[in-house]
């Protein structure tokens, strides 16, 4: 946890900032009357309080935003966390985009002082979510979820409300002890173009990093989630469906009997599991590990496996 020790804003770029004590922080654009403020990717600056107290120490004499922070915080030392990393400061987002920067030749401090720990220390953000913030206040790291998932039960009798799903909140459960941010859930009836239109809603509109289906995935006549994700694919996975059914095949011989099939939309998968609370437990604790590498895969935040 950090404590805000200034909120600063300057007027005009290139000028040291001033502690007005409290501010109002605007989404998608900076705090309010700040000359850095804008449509861009570096809307607030922050700063370690205990950076600058180690410059001081050397018999610097800096006001508070002398080094053109927007917030003076500490308890952090921003620069060891990574792009991407969020802090949360009462209602106020911010969402870290740049570690550190050029000093360029207009800051008033080099010329003062002859340095700038801004480059080194400093880290910039973007506001997801605007509010205010006063000095006093906490500033807390907000831990980002892993990944975006969805859930699709199919079941004639869940979606009429003649039994209860259980599986939907299963995969669920699981998915968020692992870390995955569950999007929303859906419970359809098994009708193959209404199972299609949520997956691909899912895919285009909600655009969650995978998306799972429990049930339909049998020999039933009306068994036809399969289809459903095939008729969304734009990429075959068949790997990570061969995968459950060989290790289900361990359990149970009737594993040979399942359809099931694994596919890519886009930037999404979209993996059929089976209907029983049991083997979806099973199937999902089995999968999820190496299933994170290929979601980062997916998404380009990770290479392929050379091994």
């Amino acid at each position: 946890m950090g404590i805000i020790k200034a909120v600063c804003i300057s007027e005009k770029k290139g000028t040291a900032k001033r502690n007005i004590g409290t501010s109002a922080v605007i989404a998608n654009h900076g705090l309010e009357n700040d000359a850095h403020a804008g449509n861009w990717h570096r809307q607030v600056s922050l700063l370690s309080y205990e950076a600058v107290e180690a410059f001081r120490a050397r018999g610097a004499h800096v006001e508070d935003g002398a080094f053109g922070e927007n917030l003076l915080v500490e308890g952090f030392d921003f620069k060891s966390y990574p792009v991407g990393t969020v802090f949360v400061c009462n209602e106020v987002v911010l969402e870290i985009t740049q570690i550190g920067k050029q000093c360029h030749s207009e800051c008033e401090i080099f010329h003062q002082v002859g340095d700038c720990i801004m480059p080194r220390e400093g880290v910039f953000a973007r506001v997801l979510h605007g509010g205010t913030v006063s000095v006093g206040d906490e500033l807390v790291i907000r831990e980002k979820p892993k990944f975006r998932a969805g859930v699709i039960t199919a079941s004639d009798k869940g979606s009429r409300g003649e039994r209860e799903d259980l599986s939907g909140p299963a995969v669920c459960e699981l998915l968020a002890e692992n870390g995955y941010e569950i999007v929303r859930t859906a419970v359809l009836p098994d009708e193959e173009e209404l199972l299609y239109q949520e997956m691909v809603r899912f895919c285009d509109e909600d655009h969650v990093d995978v998306l799972f289906t429990t049930g339909g995935t049998g020999l039933s006549p009306r068994d036809c989630t399969p289809e459903a994700a095939m008729r969304a694919a734009t990429k075959n996975v068949p790997g990570i469906a061969e995968a459950i059914r060989q290790y289900s095949l361990n359990i149970t011989p009737r594993a040979m009997l399942s359809r099931a099939v694994s596919v890519m939309r886009g930037q999404t998968l979209i993996i059929n599991l089976p209907g029983s609370v049991k083997a979806v437990k099973e199937s999902l604790s089995y999968i999820l590990p190496t299933l994170a590498h290929g979601i980062e895969i997916m998404r380009g935040d990770a290479g392929e496996c050379g091994r």
